[in-house]
């Protein structure tokens, strides 16, 4: 094989998948390799930053997810001899039975999809996974944990007297567990006057349906007067601003990127044990809860809130090893040296 790295991707819009398969091309770029993004017409978001970045581009006459998969098996059968980086189930499974091809599954496979993982991986060179939780249930993978960028905190962060600002980062729905986060912080409130426990969220409800849009929104009314909204924010803007950080995920996550990033930016973190959150964080970390479980989340803010306010050294500690477990597993450097390692192994 050349030294050409093509790289397609899931969706033609952008999210975490994307935000890693641009992290990826970034590195193999930076590592000497040609990089070529493979993507569909429209949604044209991932190829236009592609473009901005300076990226080679293929961009497939596609709409939907049906006529992208048709167009990139037809692309893989003319380049054959290339090394496909198949960047989510979509690429891996419209070019299924074939060699020379990595496949990166950033989800955990279930229902409909879950059956395709089978052809999606036949003949492939390696199958790669974000954890050990994803890694369960699919035999034979290996882990590649997802990294990011170090979150700088503003020097000018201080804290506010008798409030406890609590943040929330990412989607608006039921799934990533706001209505139990907004239960914890109703009742942290109805018991004490001070601290006041204020709920600071950056976020939207996208990919929400019409119905869980509505139970958030519900959610988070019942405790508006204890609430800061910011909409969509970058996690810097959140975190100079919050004390400490909860991941109220409901659903099992495949891997945990906010909570990888407040580690990076030395910002306690409170994590539910949903999926490979854990893991994340580092399976005997204090500050993880049962998922669906407003009550041990009250006991966790209330736990950390009292080592915060004493100036806690066991919490420093604990916040600092958190931050050299990003450097070791989830940093940009730690990133680089997987996709080193993986492609001198291929190219």
């Amino acid at each position: 094989m050349s030294k050409e790295l093509y790289l397609a991707t899931n969706n033609g819009d952008i999210g975490g998948g994307e935000v890693m398969l641009l992290n990826i091309a970034r590195v193999a770029r930076g590592l000497g390799y040609q990089v070529v993004i493979i993507g569909p017409a429209n949604p044209p978001d991932l190829i236009e930053v592609a473009a901005d970045e300076g990226f080679t581009r293929i961009v497939l006459p596609a709409k939907t997810r049906r006529q992208y998969m048709v167009q990139l098996r037809l692309w893989h059968r003319a380049h054959r001899d290339a090394l496909l980086w198949c960047n989510g189930l979509v690429p891996a499974a419209a070019t299924g039975g074939r060699a020379g091809r990595i496949v990166h599954l950033h989800q955990l496979p279930t229902g409909t999809n879950a059956k395709l993982v089978p052809f999606a991986r036949k003949k492939a060179l390696q199958t790669l996974v974000p954890s050990e939780y994803v890694a369960a249930s699919v035999p034979g993978a290996t882990v590649f944990p997802n990294w990011v960028q170090e979150v700088p905190l503003s020097l000018a962060k201080s804290t506010v007297p008798g409030v406890v600002r609590i943040g929330y980062l990412g989607r608006l729905t039921p799934s990533k567990g706001v209505g139990v986060l907004c239960q914890a912080i109703e009742r942290l409130n109805s018991t004490v006057t001070v601290p006041e426990y204020r709920l600071v969220v950056a976020g939207a409800p996208v990919f929400a349906s019409a119905e869980e849009e509505r139970e958030v929104s519900r959610a988070l009314e019942n405790i508006e007067r204890y609430t800061d909204r910011l909409g969509w924010s970058t996690p810097q803007k959140l975190f100079d601003t919050v004390d400490m950080l909860v991941v109220p995920s409901q659903a099992p996550e495949s891997f945990g990127l906010v909570a990888a990033e407040a580690m990076s930016a030395r910002v306690p973190v409170i994590a539910s044990d949903a999926g490979a959150l854990p893991e994340v964080v580092g399976e005997d970390y204090p500050y993880i809860y049962p998922a669906q479980d407003p009550s041990a989340l009250v006991e966790k803010i209330r736990h950390l809130t009292q080592a915060f306010y004493q100036e806690s050294d066991i919490l420093n500690d604990i916040v600092s090893a958190a931050f050299w477990r990003w450097q070791e597993l989830y940093s940009p450097d730690s990133g680089r040296e997987r996709v080193r390692h993986l492609l001198e192994k291929y190219l």
